[in-house]
């Protein structure tokens, strides 16, 4: 009965942003570092060429490295820090994955949009990105770094805007650090903050960045990664680590989040 019902649901339910025309305007990011008219011929060479315009302008983010105790060594480019010739050479960037919940406890899934260069067309938490090399995020203490940047995004790709989600409405919970090719080219090396929130939002994606969205319980989850495979929907590598993990005992605590938190962790997953 239950299979019947989640494939019902896996069917009928995903929000797809494609004709949504009010997300147009927010394909052009709004940060200075993307600002520059040169910033695309900067970022397009031979390893970019054919790729989607908007993606290849991120690639010239300035993402921060980190040593594997998440020590700040530097700043590289996204473009440089998603190549595997690089990531195999052992670098390694700061990173952060948010899980939202309504107030009904369902947590909001998106699908990467097909423009994506890493996982593209993956389906995966709320929202995955990373802080970056400006002032406001490389502040440490309680993460705040982080938690700026995780507003930036949740804002970039979903129009979820800051004041729908306060700073102090996050629960930072742990680290992740995960390694994982998304193609022959590029990749993940990440040290990744597990950020929770549980608010009521508006949600207005931006389709660079999202094909389809969705809230779903934890049954639902279960279904929808347990068919995963043979219905051909790719699932992200660090959602999928994550859930096999800890999601579901973390979801069970929703109502605690608090002693969830073991923020001096670092699990590797390698």
């Amino acid at each position: 009965m239950f299979a019947r019902i989640a494939a019902t649901f896996l069917a009928t339910s995903w929000k797809n942003t494609g004709d949504i025309a009010a997300q147009v305007s927010r394909q052009v990011y709004r940060n200075f570092h993307l600002r520059s008219p040169s910033l695309l011929s900067a970022m397009t060479d031979d390893i970019t060429r054919g790729l989607d315009d908007t993606q290849v302008k991120l690639l010239g983010e300035q993402c921060i490295l980190i040593d594997e105790n998440d020590k700040v060594t530097g700043f590289e480019t996204k473009k440089n820090c998603h190549l595997n010739e690089n990531i195999k050479k052992g670098l390694l960037h700061r990173a952060f994955s948010v899980f939202l919940f309504n107030s009904k406890g369902e947590l909001l899934l998106q699908q990467r949009s097909d423009e994506k260069i890493t996982f593209p067309g993956y389906f995966t938490n709320t929202c995955c990105s990373h802080p970056l090399n400006l002032p406001d995020e490389l502040e440490e203490a309680q993460a705040m770094g982080v938690l700026r940047a995780a507003q930036r995004k949740l804002d970039h790709e979903l129009g979820i805007s800051a004041d729908q989600v306060p700073i102090e409405d996050f629960h930072f919970l742990t680290r992740i650090h995960y390694r994982a090719e998304s193609d022959g080219r590029w990749g993940e090396h990440e040290i990744d903050y597990i950020l929770f929130i549980q608010k009521e939002v508006d949600v207005n994606p931006n389709p660079n960045e999202v094909k389809t969205y969705q809230y779903i319980n934890k049954e639902q989850l279960r279904h929808f990664l347990e068919t995963a495979k043979e219905e051909g929907r790719p699932i992200t590598p660090w959602f999928q680590l994550i859930v096999d993990r800890f999601l579901y005992s973390w979801w069970d605590k929703l109502h605690d989040v608090d002693s969830l938190k073991d923020q001096d962790t670092i699990h590797r997953i390698l």
